[in-house]
Order: structure tokens, then C-alpha cells, then sequence
């Protein structure tokens, strides 16, 4: 049943139907620009070096922009950010700072403490938090720190430097309300928790991206002072896409301008277009250079400087609109002031709006308003009965998935091409990254994995996103999901993009996993199947299946390949590279990708067909697809031996050397588990009603009599009999259960680890050429420096595989029911079924972040101050992965993505 709509659900369908654009504005800022591939054009790809943290300040980005808790418009033309000063840096702080990938010793790591606290899907409210030291931040001790440790060190963290010793930091909260589409309000809190009284200089910076500079085009926008309400500052807008908006500050600040242009004299020694560039604030306010803004008031950034002095525990609230008010025109009447309405936001008004002159009981209502707004959303998503931590914990997973939108602009024609204005790129770049993706142009509103150390959209992450996104914005799930077919962004092969570092490197293929779970949590929400999705996904998935099909299957045999498939160091070579040894890795994990990519193409195929009897002979071909895999899997692989090994009860990857020799990799791994994902029920209510698939089905039994080792068809309903398609049987799926529910090996407190622990003790090694070639299980960071160095597959835990497994375990307890009942834990005496089993491992998962019975949260570790703080302890990070022994957060801090997914195990499952 679809559930009551509240005030943000109208928002939601205003914003569907395009009666209003509600989220045409958003966070879409990006947390880093710099060291992207996007902004790199050196000859051989090094982008970290090409455009450093040091350049980003002077130079203008070609590609998008960057800020602390930033908003802009879903072009990115418009753009508004924090920028601050605590009277010791040595810079003005306008972005996130973190080491890249080759100055941390696991790799790329953002050294800030920032939080998403809440956003509604339309981002009528939004609220974020910004812990800023009062000490010098400091850059150089954290570079050079980490630089002295190795891979088998921690990451040197900005808590380990002492600056927060002594509580001396500001807390800065930023808050944005909607007041109509094109009207936002925003509310700049900050709070001294320090002992004694500091200084604080804020900076809420609004400019225009960069367009006018690259010799294509030359329309210049432009921002000036204008004459606003009595009480404040205004800034009056001109862009040539938006007409005119205004900057409304409250308090009278004085008013900063310059340009968003390179200072090509401090990068490069060259001349400056401007005297004013992109810098000049920071000239301006820590070097006293007057010179450095525009005494004329005008440029194409601006910034109200707010000087602030606050005693131990104060606070202060600094207000500020962006409108397309007039800001004359649109005072409240009682103001006694005229004006003439010139401005459409002004003459669709709509009640409870304050007027432009109303920074007090006006401006705070609508806050109050959206808030209680928000509030009846989430009520009507999150289920009463959890407690209110577990509430917290979903509510701030929603806001991580919803700030982690971010403009993604790259045309990579135009990026190898170079611009009109700029001098040629090198001619390396031709035989360099993405040469082979002419075709690609992407200009979207994208999710991100993480706005910092991942501000870049990535295909199988991106589907793992739809999930937890689908259960607040349907819309934007399926939107994302079709974005990635469309010709645009999809090959002309059927190739996805993987990520800009490697757009031809070879994710999982879970998209059409992703289409369809969304469809079906989109059908309860709604009320109402959105066919006309799920028929648009399909036939361009038949593209990408094809192209898995002809590129993947070498020997023609139904056997992958696919390379390192996401899972980054997980084995004994690099599975991406050419193997030292020559030949081929035969995949447990790609062949079952591609198991389960069949069974979901089958699954939509007979939602499709329904309707339309046309899909059943496609559905057809899935199904006998699917059971060529199994049988290639389970019994010969390309002409040898099966990817399972009947004597350790697992699957392996199989080496099969140019001189013929096929050995197992045995490795205790996910990738013995993947198997597991490709499972489906074919009800006898469906295959019943579709004459023409159950033909064909029964007639492909009757005559491979082989076939009943992988559907399985002893379970019988009062409507028929049921089948059970399934890559690991009954028999191997006990025996791989009593592995992965074993603590000594797979099974953690926390969920189920990527790597077995038995190799601990037990190593395994190959050595090949005179090299010792060697897998350990290592539960936190990487020791190794495979794909960077900043993710570990060999022990950690990981939410989208461990989503996975709970999902198939509960599709397997579906058929078998009550009555399979395995040891959970392993050698534990305790008989659990499957449904049971899912619950366990859903349970230890989301205990990662629930606060524990001595009060503390596995995902802070060892963090004091995260633990019993009471400004600290109710933050939550998202994590990319965790220990696989005490649970604590690992890798990018912010990965909210797929780790979001706890969010739907708790509605799901409780605690």
C-alpha cells in the first residue's frame, strides 16, 4: 500500500511531474576538484601532481567547483560554499583538505571531521556540521607524518595531531531552507567549545563556475552590490542561463568581489587578466592585502566577510538568502517601504514566505517549518518501533546519500582535444586514459560513492546507491540507473563506464540487480509497478549482457573473466594485469556475476512478459543461459576442471597455464562466495500464466538430462511446482554455509568477512619467476600497494557483498523453508534456518553503528572522543569497509553509498 503523502512527497511529485523543479538546486558542490581526471592534462595522467591541493585556491577548476557545505544549481553555474578563517592558518579555509593518493600511506585520505546531519530528497532542509580547529590546521605535520609511515602503519589522522586537544574548535553548523524553488534561505551557526574566547572570520562565498575562460564560450556573468533592505547587504546576480538572483546578508558584512579566474602569477609566473583572481580573499583577509578585491564591487565571486568574537560556549547565527526575489520589491508590506514587482519568484509568493527585509521570526519560522516537515517524512520511512538510535543512525544515512549528489561535468573529447584558449594537451594523452570513450559526455546530477575521496561516479557502486536512495526518491534511483544506459555514458560496445580513472576497467554487473530490486521497492512505496522503467533498463541491458557475453567468455565456454571486478586486491596477482605466470584466470567471481546477471534478466524478462508475451522467448534464452553457466561452473569450466572444489566444499578461481595445466587458486575468499548471489524462485503462479516460456522450459528439461543438477523442483506450492535456479546446489550450499557461518574463518561480530581468518595462520602463496606471490588475511587497512592501496578485500567487511548474501540467503530460505537448517554459528550446537541465518548476519552489521550495551559504537574504534563526547558521540561515518575483527570504520570516511545500505537492513530487519 503507498503510504500518506506528506508535504515533502507533493514536493517529490511536483518535482516528477515538472510542475516544479524543486531540486534544481541542491549540494552539489564537490568536496574536491583538484587531483581529479577530470582537471588533468599532463602528458602521462598524473593527475594528483598536475593539480594539487596547493593550485586550488589560485586556479580556476575547467570542470566543476569545490566548497564546504556548498550548494549550486544542478548545472553548477551558481555556487555557494563556506570559506573561514581562525586568525592562524596559513590559508583561507575554502575546501576539505586530505593527502592524495601517493602522499598517504593507504592511499588517498580526507583529513577533516564533517558531518551530513539531515537533507529531505528535494533538499528543502539540509544540515551539515564542520568541526574547525582554533590551533593552525596542520598541513605540512599531516603530509609529512604520514609520509614517514608505511603500509603496515595506521593513517596519522587530524585528531592525532592535537588539534582538538583542550575542546579548542568552533563547531560549524550550515542549514539551507527552501522557501520556493528558487529561494533558499541558509543559516551559518557557529559555537566556540573551547575554553577561552576566539576569533572566527566566516566568509560564505558565493561565485560562477568558470565557463567564460576556455575559448568557447564568452558570455561572462557577473555579480555587484545593489541596494537591499535596510539591515543588510545584497548582491545582485546577472547570469545569462538564470536572469537575476540576489545574495541578501543580514547584518550589514562588508562586501568582498574579485574574479574566479587562475592567479597565473603565483602558479606560473605569468600575467594575470585580472588584478583580481581567485585567491584574493585569502590575500585580502589573512595577508592584509586591500588590493587584492575590487574596489568597484562587482567580479564573478563574491563574499559578505562576518569578523566574529566568541566567548567560551557561544554561539552565533549568521543569515543569508539566495533569491529570485527583487529584494525591494519583495519586503513585507508592513514594512512600509514601496517596490515594484519585477521579479516572477515575487509574484507567486506563496504564504508563510518572509518577506526579503525579514531575517527574524519570519526567516527562523520557515526553518521551523521544514524541519517539522522533514520530520513527518522520515517518520512515515523509518519504522516506530526502532529505538531512537537506530533511528538516528538510518536518518543520517539518508542525509550521507542525499548530500553525496555532486555535479558531474566531463567531455572527453573536449578533454583530449584541449580548448581554444589553452595551449594544446600533449600529444601522449592520444595513447593515454579514457582514449577509447570519444563518445562519453556527461553533464548530470550523479551519486557519488564519496565527495571527497571518490568525487566520481562508479557503476557497480552507483547500483549498490539505488537501493537505500530508492526508499526516500524512487525518481531519482531509476533516473540514476537509466542515466548509466543511456548512449551518452553507455560504449557503443554495451561497455558501462567503470570510473574516470578507467573507464574500460570491468565492474560487476549488478545493474540489472539494482533495476530490479528498485522496481520492486518502488512498486510498494508507490502503489504502482512503473513498467515502462523496468522495459527502458531491460533492452539496454540486453546491450551490456551481449558485451559480457563476446568480451568475457574467451574460450566460448560460459566461463569469465573480467579482471579485478571491483574487489581490488582479493587475490594472489593482480586480476586485472597479465599474470606473470601467462594464461588465464578462470573467475568463480566473474562467472557468477554472470550467473546472477542472467537470473535477474530473467526475473524482469517474466515481470515484462506479463504483459507482453513478446518477452517470454527472451526469457527463455536467460534461462538457458543461466543453466549452460551453472553446468560449465560445476563440471568441466573451459574443457577442464570445475571452478568447484568437491574437496574443500568451496568455489576457487582456476589458473589455466599456456601449456594446458589448470590449478586451483585456494584462496578462502568472496570470491568462493559470490555463487551464492545467483539464486532465483520461479513460482508456478508466473511460469502458469505464460504458456510459451513453460513450453520451451520443460521441452530444455526433457532434453538435457543434466539440467536437474541446477534447478531444483522438489518443493511443490497449492498452486504447482516450484523450481529453484541456483548456481551452488543443496549439498554445496550447506557445505560453503558451514565455512562462511565458521568465526574461525569467514564469520565476524560485524558481518561476513571478505577473506577467510583460517589464512591467518595459513597463508597462501604461489611464487612464480623467483617472486613469492602472497595472500594474508588482514583485517583494517591494506598492506599492499594493488589498485592504490586505499582498499583491502583480504579480511575486512564490506556492506554491498554482505547485502548480497543476506538478500540470497533469505531468496534460498523462500524455497527450501523451515526445514534447511544449518549451524549458526558453525560448531555453535544452534540450528537456525536460512531466514534466521540472514537475520544474524543483517544483525551483526548494523550493530557496526548502533551504540552497544557499554555504550559504544564499533564503527569509532579506539576514538575517545567519538565514544563518550557528548558534541562527538552521536556523529556517525559512513565508512568504505571495516575491521574484520572489532568492526571499527576503514578507508574513505564518507562512503555513504553502499554503506548506506544499512539504512535498508534496518527497515528490513530491525535491530
Amino acid at each position: 500500500m503507498p503510504r500518506n503523502q506528506t508535504t515533502e512527497d507533493r514536493r517529490l511529485e511536483e518535482a516528477r511531474i515538472r510542475k516544479k523543479h524543486w531540486k534544481r538546486w541542491g549540494p552539489y558542490l564537490s568536496e574536491r576538484q583538484w587531483g581529479t581526471v577530470r582537471e588533468d592534462y599532463s602528458p602521462g595522467g598524473t593527475a594528483w601532481e598536475f593539480f594539487p591541493h596547493d593550485h586550488a585556491r589560485s586556479r580556476a577548476y575547467r570542470w566543476g567547483e569545490d566548497g564546504i557545505g556548498g550548494i549550486s544549481d544542478r548545472h553548477q553555474m551558481i555556487c555557494f560554499g563556506l570559506a573561514l578563517w581562525n586568525g592562524r592558518d596559513s590559508i583561507l579555509k575554502e575546501r576539505l583538505f586530505g593527502l592524495t593518493g601517493n602522499q598517504g600511506n593507504h592511499g588517498e585520505d580526507v583529513k577533516e571531521y564533517y558531518f551530513y546531519l539531515d537533507s529531505t530528497p528535494t533538499h528543502s532542509y539540509m544540515r551539515m556540521l564542520y568541526k574547525y580547529p582554533q590551533t593552525e590546521f596542520p598541513y605540512e605535520t599531516l603530509v609529512e607524518e604520514n609520509g614517514r609511515r608505511d603500509k603496515g602503519d595506521p593513517e596519522f589522522e587530524l585528531l592525532d595531531t592535537g588539534a582538538f586537544s583542550g575542546n579548542r574548535y568552533f563547531d560549524i553548523f550550515v542549514e539551507y531552507a527552501k522557501a520556493d524553488v528558487e529561494d533558499m534561505l541558509i543559516r551559518i551557526t557557529a559555537v566556540n567549545r573551547g575554553p577561552e574566547a576566539a576569533t572566527l572570520h566566516v566568509l560564505p562565498q558565493l561565485w560562477f563556475r568558470n565557463t567564460w575562460s576556455w575559448g568557447k564560450d564568452l558570455r561572462r556573468p557577473v555579480a555587484r552590490k545593489a541596494t537591499g533592505a535596510p539591515g543588510s547587504a545584497c548582491v545582485e546576480l546577472q547570469h545569462w542561463q538564470y536572469g537575476k538572483r540576489w545574495l541578501l546578508c543580514a547584518g550589514q558584512p562588508q562586501l568582498l568581489f574579485t574574479e574566479n579566474e587562475t592567479n597565473n602569477t603565483r602558479l606560473f609566473g605569468g600575467k594575470n587578466r585580472s588584478p583580481y583572481v581567485k585567491d584574493a580573499f585569502h590575500e585580502y583577509v589573512i595577508q592584509g592585502n586591500k588590493a587584492a578585491v575590487n574596489p568597484e564591487q562587482m567580479g564573478t565571486k563574491v563574499a559578505p566577510h562576518y569578523l566574529l568574537e566568541l566567548n567560551p560556549g557561544q554561539l552565533v547565527t549568521l543569515k543569508l538568502r539566495l533569491t529570485d526575489m527583487e529584494p525591494l520589491s519583495g519586503m513585507d508590506r508592513d514594512s512600509g517601504k514601496v517596490g515594484i514587482i519585477t521579479s516572477p519568484g515575487h509574484a507567486e509568493r506563496a504564504e508563510g514566505v518572509p518577506g526579503t527585509n525579514d531575517f527574524d521570526a519570519g526567516f527562523d519560522g520557515l526553518f521551523v517549518t521544514r524541519q517539522k516537515e522533514a520530520e513527518e517524512f522520515y517518520a512515515a520511512r523509518i519504522p516506530k518501533e526502532l529505538s531512537d538510535d537506530a533511528k538516528a543512525v538510518m536518518r543520517q544515512s539518508f542525509a550521507g546519500m542525499l548530500w553525496s549528489k555532486q555535479f558531474y561535468h566531463y567531455d572527453v573529447q573536449a578533454w583530449l582535444e584541449g580548448d581554444p584558449a589553452g595551449p594544446p594537451p600533449p600529444p601522449e594523452r592520444w595513447n593515454g586514459r579514457n582514449r577509447d570513450w570519444m563518445h562519453l559526455y556527461n553533464d548530470d546530477i550523479m551519486s557519488m560513492p564519496d565527495k571527497w575521496e571518490y568525487p566520481w561516479y562508479a557503476a557497480w557502486d552507483l547500483a549498490f546507491h539505488c537501493i537505500p536512495l530508492a526508499l526516500v526518491d524512487p525518481d531519482f534511483a531509476k533516473d540514476q540507473l537509466i542515466l548509466l544506459l543511456r548512449e551518452w555514458y553507455m560504449h557503443p560496445n554495451g561497455q558501462l563506464p567503470a570510473y574516470e580513472w578507467a573507464f574500460s576497467d570491468v565492474n560487476p554487473p549488478v545493474h540489472a540487480w539494482a533495476a530490479w530490486r528498485v522496481y520492486k521497492i518502488d512498486r510498494r512505496v508507490r502503489g504502482t509497478a512503473d513498467r515502462a522503467f523496468l522495459e527502458k533498463v531491460f533492452h539496454k541491458l540486453l546491450l551490456n549482457f551481449t558485451w559480457w557475453v563476446n568480451r568475457k567468455d574467451p574460450d566460448g565456454a560460459n566461463i569469465f573473466q573480467g579482471g579485478f571486478l571491483g574487489l581490488d586486491n582479493i587475490g594472489v596477482f593482480d586480476r586485472s594485469a597479465p599474470l606473470p605466470t601467462g594464461g588465464h584466470l578462470e573467475q568463480s567471481d566473474g562467472t557468477s556475476w554472470m550467473g546472477m546477471y542472467c537470473l535477474n534478466m530473467l526475473a524482469i524478462a517474466l515481470e515484462l512478459a506479463k504483459e507482453d508475451p513478446a518477452y517470454e522467448d527472451v526469457a527463455s534464452k536467460f534461462f538457458e543461459h543461466f543453466v549452460y553457466i551453472a553446468r560449465a561452473m560445476n563440471d568441466f569450466g573451459a574443457g577442464g576442471q570445475s571452478l568447484w572444489d568437491d574437496e574443500d566444499g568451496f568455489y576457487y578461481d582456476v589458473l589455466k597455464l599456456p601449456n594446458g595445466e589448470e590449478h586451483f587458486l585456494k584462496i578462502r575468499s568472496m570470491v568462493g562466495l559470490i555463487p551464492l548471489f545467483a539464486v532465483e524462485t520461479l513460482e508456478p503462479e508466473i511460469v502458469d500464466c505464460l504458456p510459451g516460456f513453460k513450453r520451451r522450459m520443460q521441452w530444455f528439461i526433457d532434453n538435457h538430462p543434466d539440467v536437474p543438477e541446477h534447478i531444483e523442483m522438489t518443493q511443490r506450492s497449492p498452486r504447482g511446482v516450484r523450481r529453484l535456479l541456483s548456481l551452488a546446489n543443496r549439498k554445496q550450499l550447506k557445505r560453503m554455509l558451514s565455512r562462511m557461518l565458521d568465526e574461525t574463518e569467514f564469520l565476524s561480530p560485524y558481518g561476513v568477512r571478505a577473506l577467510s581468518r583460517f589464512h591467518k595462520d595459513h597463508p597462501y602463496e604461489v611464487h612464480v619467476n623467483g617472486n613469492a606471490n602472497r595472500v594474508d588475511y588482514e583485517p583494517a587497512e591494506s598492506t599492499t600497494a594493488l589498485f592504490g592501496g586505499n582498499s583491502n578485500w583480504r579480511g575486512p567487511i564490506w556492506f554491498p557483498v554482505n547485502y548480497l548474501l543476506v538478500e540470497s540467503l533469505q531468496k534460498y530460505h523462500h524455497y527450501y523453508g523451515e526445514d534447511f537448517k544449518v549451524e549458526c554459528p558453525t560448531y555453535s550446537g544452534n540450528e537456525s534456518d536460512l531466514w534466521q541465518v540472514a537475520a544474524e548476519i543483517s544483525r551483526r552489521l548494523t550493530h557496526i553503528f548502533l551504540r552497544g550495551q557499554n555504550g559504544r559504537r564499533p564503527v569509532a574504534g579506539e576514538l575517545e572522543l567519538f565514544q563518550s563526547d557528548p558534541h562527538w558521540r552521536d556523529l556517525i561515518l559512513f565508512y568504505e569497509y571495516f575491521h574484520g575483527d572489532n568492526g571499527a570504520g576503514l578507508g574513505a570516511s564518507h562512503q555513504t553509498g553502499w554503506t548506506g545500505l544499512v539504512a535498508k537492513l534496518i527497515e528490513q530487519s530491525g535491530e
